[in-house]
């Protein structure tokens, strides 16, 4: 199955733009989840508006689907500012930046998706610019060029990244407040569906939009991506009325099982229990077995299986835990607690 067409895939696809648009809270009130970011967000902000001075440049940081977009469109909106968006891919020469940066105005948020993915060129206009709110351009070529500084209106950089490691040090040094955003609870997902089905007009049981958060892998992209797919089902098969009943059966339908695993997902345990005795087994060869990159499993399928300690990593290979033969309904190898307990005590000798 490819990536993109995974329904619990955390990536944006094309289908859920124009669905974040009509679902996306446009203040901090509305902003559900997150509770020690938006606290002190929400000081930050009235201290900066007291002041009538632009909000400190912000880095935001955590796993895709999480709102990272919708927090910085929030902030833009609580400051009473308009905001430009883009992305670090998209700004490919220092003068494209430039470019964004002297058509802002003052108290302006600018937000840059993936900015991890910015070229180094792109990076050293930027630190003048965040810094002291200044573009040095170079005008003239060879022996007559000659440096000029242009002043900027004072602004808010917002930064995204799904990577914060792969941040440059003089970069992220730069942005005075930092935040990582956490994966959400099955209480919060479930507020989250609740008012999107309020929003979309569909009636609905609290079981049922409880049955879709549990399935959503921690994720609010994924949840209103999968609430869209039980409307379907409980337009066409149901009464339109979102019970649990109709939430289970419309993803069981779509192969999304309790805890939000899909068929790849189960392939890579089953893979690693039926074919390899649960492990260990080396990336290369699990990507061979099931006919995925090991990039993709490395990137996309691993990291959710070892949230939930069905997988770990060992120097010998993958491992999966006794969890996850649990959860595939079969019976482990025996001594296979021992085998697995081995494995941990060496991957901590080695840490």
């Amino acid at each position: 199955m490819p990536q993109d067409d995974r329904l619990v895939m955390t990536g944006l696809r094309r289908e859920d733009e124009e669905l974040d648009q009509s679902l996306r809270p446009h203040n901090l009130r509305e902003y559900i989840g997150q509770e020690k970011v938006k606290n002190s967000l929400q000081i930050y902000i009235s201290a900066a508006l007291k002041r009538h001075d632009a909000l400190d440049h912000m880095l935001l940081y955590g796993p895709p689907g999480l709102g990272k977009t919708t927090l910085a469109c929030i902030v833009a909106a609580e400051m009473g500012q308009n905001i430009r968006v883009t992305s670090g891919p998209a700004i490919e020469r220092p003068g494209d930046l430039a470019s964004i940066l002297t058509n802002l105005n003052q108290g302006d948020v600018l937000f840059i998706d993936e900015i991890h993915r910015l070229s180094r060129a792109v990076e050293e206009v930027l630190y003048p610019a965040m810094e002291d709110y200044a573009l040095d351009i170079m005008i003239g070529k060879g022996p007559t060029a000659r440096s000029m500084r242009l002043d900027l209106p004072k602004f808010t950089l917002v930064g995204a990244t799904t990577r914060a490691g792969r941040l440059s040090a003089p970069l992220r040094d730069r942005f005075g407040i930092v935040f990582r955003l956490e994966m959400y609870t099955p209480e919060e997902l479930a507020k989250i569906v609740g008012r999107s089905a309020s929003i979309l007009g569909m009636p609905y049981d609290e079981s049922g939009i409880m049955e879709i958060a549990r399935r959503s892998r921690g994720t609010p992209r994924i949840a209103n991506r999968l609430l869209k797919r039980v409307r379907d089902f409980a337009q066409v098969r149901a009464d339109g009325h979102i019970t649990a009943e109709v939430a289970r059966d419309s993803l069981n339908m779509q192969d999304v099982d309790a805890l939000g695993l899909d068929r790849v997902d189960r392939a890579v345990l089953s893979a690693m229990t039926d074919k390899f005795g649960g492990g260990p087994v080396g990336l290369d060869t699990l990507a061979a077995v099931t006919g995925e990159d090991a990039v993709t499993i490395e990137d996309v399928y691993e990291p959710y299986l070892m949230q939930l300690g069905f997988i770990m990593r060992t120097p010998r290979g993958r491992v999966c835990t006794p969890l996850a033969y649990e959860h595939l309904g079969k019976t482990p190898p025996a001594n296979y607690n021992e085998k697995v307990q081995q494995d941990v005590e060496q991957t901590s000798l080695l840490e």
